[in-house]
């Protein structure tokens, strides 16, 4: 298996030939998690509907949900028009984060900047 020429010439990976995968729910559009793929992960990603990664740490690709039953079952693959991130779309079952919590930006001690109901004044354009 190797990912199709037209794709792979069309994507701009880092240093270590990865390429960010921003991971939402297919449903809501939250984001669950961020990852990082190579071309034989997005490749069994794009043929398989499973969420397939590359560890950094571990140097190997792992499927979401293999050993936790977590699983994503992979709804569409966006690239951005840098070509260099990739949004995908899953429908997971379970836990997205590996430390249980639903996606892995949900618990508070993660929260660095809290929404402090302002918003937009006048709407986008108005000057004020």
């Amino acid at each position: 298996m190797s990912l199709a020429p037209e794709l792979a010439q069309r994507l701009k990976r880092n240093a270590d030939g990865l390429v960010c995968a921003v991971v939402v729910d297919h449903a809501t559009s939250d984001v669950l998690m961020v990852a990082w793929m190579n071309d034989e992960a997005l490749e069994r990603t794009l043929t398989t509907r499973r969420g397939t990664y590359f560890s950094r740490s571990r140097q190997e690709l792992w499927v979401k949900g293999e050993t936790s039953g977590h699983v994503q079952h992979v709804r569409e693959v966006r690239l951005d028009c840098d070509a260099d991130t990739l949004l995908v779309r899953v429908d997971q079952t379970g836990p997205a984060c590996h430390t249980g919590t639903r996606t892995c930006f949900d618990s508070d001690d993660r929260l660095l900047l809290e929404d402090d109901g302002s918003g937009l004044r006048g709407g986008a354009g108005s000057g004020t």
